[in-house]
């Protein structure tokens, strides 16, 4: 699925393993790659990467992921928030992109890019329960029913601008599950200053996504210029 996107970047989810983090690197003729056990987000990349490092806010269940590529002014951060559709998990992913947040206010140095699984829908997109599975209905049905989704608009609030949407406004862009999606989790961010910079943000929906992972993965270009 990677080498005919050909991209320079690859961030991945729950890539605990290093040593498969490596081995798909290798296949994909990308030198330089690092993952850590426990810690979910990983990466591998064509371009040099000048300083990489996981911070890891006390509220949030994983670490957020910080690359800062050799010679390039952009800095790309990785994100993984909690997962499970419900009330209470939402106000969980609620504190940690706050704390995300503060720490992108303290690393980051002019342009970048927050992407990743946010497990959460932005405002306005469809939710049908009825197609969802028993055990998504379920706790929904134990955290009060109604989820009030308002993960993504706290990035929008911070001046953010969901790439995918912009470019794509009549897209529904579901990423999951591979086999028949249903829901948008996978969403990439940039200082709404610099969404003129972003030249593409796609789903990719070819059948090796399908066989490579529950989500389908987004894959983007964007000018350094």
């Amino acid at each position: 699925m990677v080498r005919p996107c050909d991209p320079d970047i690859v961030i991945f989810q729950e890539a605990t393993d290093p040593a498969v983090v490596r081995t798909l690197a290798q296949a994909a003729g990308m030198p330089h790659c690092a993952a850590m056990p426990k810690l979910s987000l990983g990466f591998m990349s064509r371009v040099p990467i000048a300083s990489h490092a996981w911070h890891r806010p006390r509220v949030s269940r994983h670490a957020f992921l910080e690359l800062v590529p050799d010679g390039l002014p952009v800095r790309v951060f990785g994100v993984h928030l909690s997962a499970v559709f419900a009330a209470l998990t939402e106000r969980r992913r609620m504190f940690e992109l706050r704390a995300l947040i503060a720490g992108i206010q303290r690393e980051q140095h002019g342009f970048h890019v927050v992407a990743g699984d946010f497990n959460t829908l932005a405002p306005g997109e469809v939710f049908d329960i009825r197609s969802m599975p028993h055990r998504v209905k379920a706790a929904l049905w134990l955290s009060g029913g109604r989820v009030r989704w308002r993960t993504i608009q706290l990035m929008l609030d911070a001046g953010y601008a969901d790439v995918f949407r912009s470019l794509h406004p009549d897209d529904p862009g579901l990423t999951l599950p591979t086999s028949g999606p249903q829901v948008r989790l996978d969403y990439m961010f940039v200082p709404t200053s610099d969404l003129r910079r972003m030249t593409r943000c796609e789903v990719i929906r070819t059948p090796p996504a399908r066989d490579a992972s529950d989500h389908f993965p987004l894959l983007a270009e964007l000018s350094t210029d």
